[in-house]
């Protein structure tokens, strides 16, 4: 197995070298341009020959640039017990992370749509970590609701809030950020409403799960 260019020999001096060609292109983004290996060398003042060694082409550099998060949970540490205010709490925390790192997530999304499978597999977007966030948020609901039910439900929600909707309710809709955030909101709350309703479980109690006493969450820069 080869061992990346950074974990061998003068390791800290390549991660230094390393985080500065991710911050560069993560700063030509913000600039609204899609970094090139050169671009983000010549940001960073690093020679397009070292910048190689570390990104062998655009791509690798944009999903090292992407700002990624480590977090198996967006639910507060006081997590609401009602399950709809457990779903709108990871909702918008999930919106506001998408809004505050649009122009990367703009990325992501072209490039996930590349139609050669090769290329979209260590994407960020294709991981499914907001299912799991949407899951958990929906966890009491386990045991209520039958689970082909669940991951339904799961997957209209995520359809109707992230990055995608973002693009369609600004770009095409013409709605301001913050009405498209709210309008996710709203479809989140409203599938959830019609799913429960649907269920029989209009009105019904349940228990989220107890949480393990340490936190998990982490978040991270990539």
């Amino acid at each position: 197995m080869s061992i990346a260019y950074e974990l061998s020999g003068r390791t800290r001096q390549k991660q230094r070298t390393r985080s500065a060609l991710v911050a560069a292109a993560r700063e030509l983004v913000t600039r609204g341009q899609t970094p090139t290996v050169d671009a983000a060398a010549a940001t960073a003042s690093i020679s397009r020959t070292t910048a190689y060694r570390y990104f062998p082409n655009q791509r690798a550099l944009l999903v090292a640039a992407h700002p990624e998060i480590e977090a198996s949970s967006l639910l507060p540490e006081a997590a609401p017990s009602d399950v709809a205010a457990r779903l709108d709490a990871v909702v918008m925390a999930f919106l506001h992370l998408i809004v505050d790192t649009e122009a990367q997530q703009r990325t992501m999304l072209r490039l996930s749509l590349d139609p050669d499978p090769g290329n979209r597999s260590e994407l960020p977007l294709r991981k499914g970590r907001a299912i799991g966030w949407i899951g958990e948020a929906l966890s009491p609901l386990r045991g209520v609701m039958s689970e082909r039910d669940l991951r339904r439900l799961i997957f209209a929600i995520r359809s109707a809030a992230g990055i995608e909707a973002l693009v369609w309710l600004t770009d095409i809709a013409g709605l301001s950020r913050k009405d498209a955030v709210q309008l996710m909101r709203w479809s989140a709350g409203a599938l959830l409403r019609s799913a429960l309703a649907d269920a029989g479980l209009v009105g019904h109690q349940v228990q989220p799960p107890r949480r393990a006493k340490a936190s998990s969450r982490r978040r991270s820069s990539s």
